[in-house]
């Protein structure tokens, strides 16, 4: 069983929503990126999503675009972020980390190359934004191999039809992306991303989490009524950016959201 099964089953048993945070790793600075995973775990962090730096990372809004920006500048790369990931597993064995990022870096490291090092760095899940379920097919086979999941998002605009199919191809967990555009866009309409999360819970066995949209414990404890878990990605990022603010200041800040919306879910 996986980190993230094991995870699931331990959140179900004790009637708890996962929260999950996403952080670019190197963001904003490299040697900050562990410590800061670490404080998520201590503040309520149930799994943690580690940005992989991309040059054109076409799913990002403003906040995590420049997030990308900060951690290109001090030449964070793939190989990077796995050895952050190895180094978080010193001090922790149990807290599932996700790789989210987008195919090109995986594509020239080589599926089974990129497979080995994950798993040998601690991985447990990946989120390739754009690498759609018809191209995944060789990717998944390494994955597999090497008890990594692979976890997909659903979009508002997903056709229905095409559910299945992604649905087939996905472990670990759905991702399911509460807003049309990029993250942090937009307005929450709560009652469509739950009618969307029965639709999608009606067809797979997977937890489904929610992400795009989670600003603060209030945005948290609404989608959390009828997701299995939420993902907070550009309020964090936003904080850990913030330049007015000292790098503690920003660290703490960023901590201090995330313990809130621990609470409220």
């Amino acid at each position: 069983m996986s980190r993230i099964q094991a995870k699931w089953q331990e959140l179900q048993a004790a009637g708890k929503k996962a929260v999950i945070p996403y952080v670019v790793g190197g963001d904003p600075e490299p040697d900050v990126t562990v410590g800061l995973m670490h404080k998520l775990v201590e503040a309520g962090a149930d799994m943690l999503e580690l940005g992989v730096p991309f040059s054109d990372p076409m799913a990002e809004g403003p906040a995590i675009q420049k997030g990308h920006e900060r951690a290109l500048a001090h030449k964070v790369s793939l190989r990077k972020c796995l050895a952050m990931a190895a180094e978080f597993r010193l001090q922790d064995a149990a807290t599932p980390i996700i790789l989210m990022g987008y195919a090109n870096p995986i594509e020239h490291m080589g599926y089974a190359a990129f497979a080995d090092a994950a798993a040998d760095a601690g991985v447990d899940g990946v989120i390739t934004v754009d690498l759609p379920p018809e191209e995944v097919m060789a990717m998944n086979i390494e994955l597999k191999r090497v008890g990594i999941d692979n976890i997909f998002l659903i979009a508002p605009t997903t056709p229905d039809e095409r559910l299945p199919l992604i649905i087939e191809q996905a472990s670990g967990f759905i991702y399911y992306v509460s807003l049309k555009g990029v993250t942090g866009a937009g307005h929450l309409n709560t009652e469509e991303v739950a009618a969307k999360v029965k639709q999608i819970k009606a067809l797979t066995s997977l937890p489904v989490a929610v992400g795009f949209g989670i600003k603060d414990a209030e945005s948290a404890a609404l989608v959390g009524a009828s997701a299995d878990g939420v993902v907070v990605g550009s309020a964090l990022v936003n904080l850990l950016g913030d330049a007015s603010n000292v790098l503690e200041g920003r660290i703490n800040a960023a901590v201090g959201l995330l313990g809130d919306i621990r609470s409220g879910v």
